[in-house]
């Protein structure tokens, strides 16, 4: 998406907000599928030793400072950074000799502790597992763990003229996003990343305390598939440690993509016309993404920032070149401006996909050094006219005089609500719009200032339904360990049930099976049955 992701408008949003605040490598061969990997086996081309970090180390603030989210932070007492399978279930096996809690972390993009609290003693560090290629005895292609979105669409794009259908951040890392489902800009047309995953190799701990390697595939007479099962949408860190995925059928990508930005102003947009704005984009989400709808090929996200922030703003992209494209997003266009006087700012650029999907930063992108907190959710239709009103009064409100917090209406549907809701662990096949509550800060001071702003916008928005997205209309997305806590889930509706729905007794067996000590936990994990 050119210089434009949706992690660079998020830093652009908050930088706003601080300016206003202060002026006022390959495997050799594979074991079988199913088939436990012993620690001592696994050897590969060009490996190196495991790196292990501890705080005395020069280079240990560097990667104990990974984290995306400033408001988290760690200091375990080693860091691991192998490059082999073995190495980590030699890291993970340590941690369960010595009663330390021990997490996993690929790109560092969370938005939650889950990786960056007190209680972590472990961290295992997969960036240095980043080998990509094509295993011929598995008729897949293999991707470590520790790899980056950006640098394993290149590496497929390159080497096969294939894509991986994931996010378009391309720093994040694979190991994280996969197993949440892996969505991205051209999901609509080829589904979830789990929609291709074909195996999963998985570092897990026994009844008897005792860690090895697992591949899991979803061949049906294969005895491990559940815990391939969990890994499409169960989520990361509940099961054990994913150091590597294969994935089969990937799509070839568009050669060329529209990327466009396009601004309205916030100066005399009232309420009416705003309600007008959003309704129309509901309305358009809706009547455009059936599978295989022409209007899939367009990806879009609809920020709505704060009015202090001067403008609200569409990012994405159209799959397709020349006229057809520019057709497309001038159909949107349209479909935005009904009733609506404000005249947008357009800019587009037609760009090579490898280009649009690899762009890592811009020279004004100061990297992770904001305090954010997420909240998120699905929904089957554009938001009802009570829930704009909520958007417009928060973003309005003249009592809270931070201009960063925003809402993002991205679209959603398409080839992922083509595939069964049973197929995979992901819950959430019937949607036409994901949705992000975001805000960002710099001091701690200020911490529950801005979040009890987000806490209170997102709770107005779901109102009708006990403060959270209702299980009939809309599911949760982002993590957000407010869910996990009474106090600001007052709704009566666990957590679950908001993230995995009625996958969630499927996913605690595979939970009992694969990590019956329950070494791998955060807040939003898979609890064994009984817990």
């Amino acid at each position: 998406m050119s210089e434009h992701t949706r992690r660079r408008t998020v830093l652009r949003a908050a930088a706003v907000g601080a300016a206003v605040a202060g002026a006022s490598a390959g495997a050799l061969s594979a074991p079988a599928a199913g088939q436990p990997l012993p620690s001592e086996a696994v050897a590969e081309t060009g490996a190196g030793p495991d790196i292990v970090l501890d705080p005395s180390d020069p280079r240990y603030a560097a990667l104990a400072a990974r984290g995306y989210n400033r408001r988290f932070t760690g200091r375990p007492r080693r860091i691991h950074l192998p490059t082999t399978t073995g190495q980590v279930v030699h890291a993970v096996q340590e941690a369960v000799r010595r009663r330390e809690q021990v997490v996993a972390r690929s790109g560092g993009h969370g938005f939650e502790d889950f990786v960056d609290n007190d209680g972590v003693r472990v961290v295992v560090d997969l960036s240095r597992m980043t080998a990509v290629r094509y295993d011929d005895a598995r008729k897949a292609f293999m991707v470590e763990a520790g790899s980056s979105l950006g640098a394993a669409y290149r590496a497929l794009f390159v080497g096969w003229g294939v894509t991986l259908p994931a996010g378009w951040c391309p720093e994040v890392g694979v190991g994280g996003h996969v197993p949440g489902g892996g969505y991205g800009t051209l999901c609509r047309l080829h589904g979830l990343s789990v929609d291709r995953l074909y195996a999963v190799e998985v570092v897990v701990v026994d009844r008897a305390g005792r860690a090895r390697a697992v591949v899991a595939t979803r061949e049906e007479d294969d005895p491990n598939r559940d815990l391939w099962w969990a890994h499409t949408g169960g989520g990361a860190g509940s099961f054990g440690i994913v150091t590597r995925f294969w994935f089969r059928d990937l799509p070839e990508p568009p050669a060329s993509v529209l990327s466009f930005r396009v601004e309205w102003p916030w100066k005399g947009l009232g309420r009416d016309e705003f309600t007008r704005f959003v309704g129309n984009y509901g309305t358009w989400a809706e009547h455009n993404s059936a599978a295989g709808a022409h209007g899939t090929r367009l990806y879009g996200e609809l920020v709505l920032f704060r009015e202090l922030a001067g403008n609200l703003l569409l990012i994405g992209q159209v799959a397709d070149t020349g006229q057809a494209a520019r057709r497309l997003l001038d159909d949107l266009l349209t479909a935005l401006g009904r009733g609506v006087r404000t005249q947008p700012f357009v800019q587009t650029h037609t760009l090579s996909w490898l280009t649009a999907a690899s762009v890592i930063g811009s020279p004004d992108d100061p990297g992770p050094v904001y305090r954010l907190a997420v909240k998120s959710g699905y929904a089957k239709r554009g938001l009802t006219t009570t829930q704009i009103h909520a958007v417009h009064h928060h973003l309005t409100r003249t009592d809270y005089d931070h201009p960063a917090g925003l809402v993002s209406l991205n679209t959603y549907g398409g080839q992922v609500n083509a595939v069964p809701t049973d197929a995979t662990a992901v819950a959430h096949r019937d949607s036409v719009l994901k949705l992000m509550f975001l805000n960002g800060w710099e001091g701690a001071a200020d911490d529950e200032r801005h979040r009890g702003f987000l806490r209170e916008l997102y709770r107005d928005v779901y109102a009708d339904t006990g403060g959270v997205p209702a299980r009939t209309g809309a599911f949760i997305n982002y993590a957000d360990a407010d869910l996990a806590d009474p106090r600001h889930n007052t709704s009566g509706t666990p957590w679950h049930a908001l993230y995995h729905g009625d996958h969630y007794p499927a996913l605690q067996r595979a939970k009992d099976r694969w990590d019956p000590r329950n070494v791998f936990h955060h807040r939003l994990s898979v609890r064994p049955t009984g817990h």
